[in-house]
């Protein structure tokens, strides 16, 4: 089973379960696991979807999929950013990045990519 973790930041959110919507029959059939942030996690709920919850962003969301990330658990990271806004948290964010290329593992943050990632599977 393949591990996806979503996270969005808040003007992102309504673009993250629009993506989830548009790929739940991938999701399904792939029988993907998804993770994620807490409130991102929350959308992903109302919207229907099993996800597992970690913290809020900014309160260590981010770097506990990091944790995981580095233990292996991870397959692929879609982190819609919101590069318009400021950030308090910008120092986990780039943690998480920066882990995904030393562990060589494929991050899509932006729609156009994750659409790319989800339908390589």
């Amino acid at each position: 089973m393949k591990t996806i973790a979503i996270i969005a930041h808040n003007g992102k959110k309504a673009e993250m379960v629009q993506f989830l919507n548009e790929y739940r029959s991938v999701l399904e059939s792939k029988d993907i696991r998804l993770i994620s942030t807490g409130t991102t996690g929350s959308k992903a709920e109302t919207a229907g979807f099993d996800v597992e919850k970690l913290l809020s962003g900014p309160l260590g969301g981010d770097a506990q999929i990091a944790s995981r990330l580095v233990e292996g658990k991870v397959n692929m990271v879609v982190f819609f950013r919101d590069p318009m806004d400021k950030h308090p948290h910008e120092p986990d964010i780039f943690m998480l990045m920066r882990l995904c290329d030393v562990h060589n593992v494929p991050l899509a943050t932006n729609p156009a990519t994750a659409k790319l990632l989800i339908e390589a599977l």
